[in-house]
């Protein structure tokens, strides 16, 4: 089962890949159908007490060989600027992303330093293309994603923006993505400009019937999953401490239904 190419196969049409951030919330998405995961950098530091950004590529890439460990579905990885800043270490992370047995993964323009957050156009570019040759010399087919990180790093520049990510197309990049994009005509004018699929973060407001009519392929939800459940942590951990009451546990799922997907997991 060539699981990179299931995967590219879904982008024929829009499609939500959500974010789980450990082996239970991988398998319990699973559960729900969802035809591929992606993992989260955000919500995997999280779980391990540590900032976005926090977690080493050694750790990142043992994370992904457990969460791939733990579906049949195709998974890509989040693998925030790969194993380094260079266009070699690009290609890199392509190699080790595929012994983690992930159908894909996607490496960002962002360069770690908040001085200089992103890098520069043409650097970018080199490391988009040496990560598409990687990529094109593996046995089984894997879907590249390349990430123009402006509006998650404060430069709101929608013409640089589709600038990178056409650049990016044309170095072969399989799938296209800017994250932090919250205007539903901003997706529409990026998903216009560029032929390739496009991945959107999800957020409130959007719906996927909208961004399916702007021209998004892919949703997924980058840490809003782990947002919400550490949300809902401290909602009930408020409860608790101000009211003295534990009615929060009415919205939880019951124990009975999380041991009973568990234990036919582990008796596959």
């Amino acid at each position: 089962m060539d699981k990179g190419k299931i995967f590219r196969d879904l982008h024929a049409s829009t499609f939500v890949m959500p974010n789980p951030w450990d082996i239970g919330t991988t398998k319990l998405l699973a559960s729900f159908g969802f035809k591929a995961l992606a993992t989260t950098s955000a919500g995997f530091a999280f779980s391990r007490g540590l900032p976005d950004g926090g977690v080493t590529f050694e750790a990142m890439i043992h994370h992904c060989r457990e969460v791939t460990a733990a579906t049949d579905l195709p998974v890509s990885a989040d693998l925030e600027r790969g194993k380094g800043d260079s266009a070699e270490q690009a290609a890199e992370t392509i190699f080790a992303a595929e012994a983690a047995g992930l159908a894909g993964c996607s490496i960002e323009d962002h360069t770690g330093d908040a001085a200089n957050p992103i890098y520069d156009f043409s650097h970018a570019v080199e490391r988009v293309a040496a990560a598409v040759e990687a990529a094109r010399a593996l046995k089984h087919d894997f879907v590249f994603t390349a990430r123009a990180e402006n509006f998650l790093w404060g430069k709101t520049d929608l013409d640089d923006t589709i600038k990178r990510l056409q650049a990016f197309e044309k170095a072969g990049a399989d799938v296209l993505y800017a994250p932090g994009i919250s205007d539903i005509e901003m997706v529409r004018t990026i998903c216009s400009s560029v032929t390739k699929p496009v991945n959107v973060l999800a957020r409130p407001g959007f719906t996927v019937a909208d961004l399916a009519m702007a021209g998004a392929k892919r949703i997924s939800l980058g840490s809003g999953l782990a947002n919400f459940a550490y949300g809902m942590l401290e909602t009930a951990a408020r409860e608790i401490q101000q009211d003295g009451t534990f009615g929060f546990s009415r919205a939880a799922m019951p124990f009975g239904k999380l041991q009973a997907l568990f234990r036919s997991d582990a008796a596959e």
